[in-house]
């Protein structure tokens, strides 16, 4: 599905529709303008802010109706402002306010926004928008960000999507917002991959599922005839990696998500775990029991070819997460008696252990940072925790009786995780940022578990 990042939007309400062709396809948010203004220092050992920032229903020239699920673009600007808000809201930094109680501005103020009203409101920051229908029923859709304090405008950003992408759009405005007041990278734009749960817990139904980062746009991929486990994003977006019990044979499938068509990459004939990218997307790790010992191998993301094994036992090694360069892996193993973290060269080269601090550790995953490992740490409940590469530095981040498999945001400052429920075995979608104090469930139609975090939408 195209996007398309629209400029020259200072042209934006004293120009004809036609000068919007001059336009530019569009990866990322715009980077940060050097003008001044307000940002926000993030750091995972201090308290994040609470900036407080108004979102306005983004206004339009003429209430029509439209081809999304919103409604008339008038319906539509306000849930464009119910994404942003949802977004920017429950991650520890912002305190957005809006639209619901706010006074909403007209088509003409968008550009002229009414500082002293805000300012009155004791509002830091100010985000408005519009949207226009096209004859070809594709939407433009501009957002603006404001210093309230300076009177000064910080950036702006402008997309024509067609009508099924609109909270796209959305997600971008947030995610320009998020990148010019915390100087981090966005992630609000992003797909997440997950295992949909139904049915009692000893013939529980598991299938392969994605949806947006905020939860919403669910899809089921798989039917259900077969197990699917731990899937995986491709570094560029268009193959999700998986495991499949297909008539009670382990099997690594790489599925195409244009084509809905999948790729056998390995059927081992063993009990196979955890298949995993490389970062440069052309090696797919995994982990295999034989002999008495489990051991991680690689091989091509091709399919075919001869397994390289990285461990040789002893004990069970599970898991392998790269580094972001690709030089490294991360694994868990019970060589020392328990389930530990160690880490070894792409290779298989220079094993060793990082985690001492007591209990258990497993499903290791490297922030895409590279700053922290993310992993599950056992000692009586299940917690996520991170450490340093080093194994130095580990903090807990979540408090609850079983939180397991984290999985990195694309910029490295979210772990997601699935939490699962004592009294009845359900489980479900959570995010919490680095420092602890800001949890989120993801709402999905049926149980969730296994949940991967694919990389910014190309």
């Amino acid at each position: 599905m195209k996007i398309t990042r629209i400029i020259a939007m200072g042209l934006m309400l004293t120009v004809s529709g036609a000068a919007f062709a001059q336009q530019a396809p569009v990866v990322n948010a715009p980077p940060p303008q050097e003008d001044g203004g307000l940002e926000v220092t993030v750091s995972d050992e201090s308290a994040w802010n609470d900036l407080g920032i108004a979102i306005t229903t983004f206004a339009t020239d003429q209430d029509v109706p439209t081809r999304t699920n919103a409604g008339t673009t008038g319906q539509l600007g306000r849930a464009l402002a119910q994404v942003v808000a949802g977004d920017l809201k429950n991650n520890g930094l912002f305190k957005p306010s809006g639209p619901d109680g706010l006074p909403q501005p007209a088509y003409a103020q968008v550009q002229a926004p009414d500082y002293a009203t805000w300012s009155s409101r004791s509002a830091d920051m100010l985000v408005q928008g519009f949207v226009r229908s096209g004859g070809d029923g594709n939407l433009t859709i501009g957002c603006y960000l404001y210093d309230v304090q300076l009177k000064q405008q910080l950036v702006k950003g402008g997309w024509q999507v067609p009508p099924s992408d609109w909270r796209r759009a959305a997600h971008k405005c947030a995610d320009m917002v998020y990148s010019r007041l915390s100087g981090e990278s966005p992630f609000f734009d992003s797909k997440i991959a997950y295992i949909a749960e139904t049915g009692p817990k000893d013939r529980r139904m598991k299938r392969l599922a994605i949806m947006d980062s905020d939860g919403a746009n669910h899809r089921f991929l798989t039917s259900g005839q077969s197990m699917a486990l731990t899937p995986r994003y491709s570094p560029d977006y268009s193959k999700i990696l998986y495991l499949s019990y297909l008539n009670g044979q382990p099997s690594i499938y790489a599925y195409d998500l244009a084509t809905d068509r999948q790729t056998l990459i390995a059927r081992t004939g063993a009990p196979t775990l955890a298949p995993r990218w490389s970062p440069d997307g052309k090696w797919v790790l995994y982990s295999m029991a034989r002999g008495g010992t489990t051991d991680i191998y690689r091989i091509s993301s091709a399919g075919g070819g001869t397994p390289q094994r990285l461990t040789n036992g002893p004990g069970i090694n599970i898991g392998g997460s790269y580094s972001p360069d690709g030089s490294q892996i991360v694994f868990e193993s019970d060589r020392s008696g328990s389930q530990q973290v160690y880490v070894m060269n792409a290779d298989g080269s220079n094993q060793r252990r990082i985690s001492f601090f007591g209990g258990r550790a497993a499903t290791p995953e490297w922030s895409p940072r590279g700053d922290q490992i993310a992993f599950t740490h056992i000692a009586g409940n299940l917690r996520v925790a991170v450490m340093n590469p080093n194994g130095g530095g580990m903090r807990h981040l979540t408090d609850s009786w079983q939180d397991e498999a984290p999985t990195w945001s694309p910029n490295g400052r979210i772990v997601q995780f699935f939490r699962t429920t004592k009294s009845t075995g359900v489980a479900s979608i959570w995010q919490v940022d680095l420092t602890g104090r800001n949890e989120r469930k993801l709402p999905t139609p049926v149980g969730a578990s296994d949940p991967a975090w694919g990389p910014i939408r190309p």
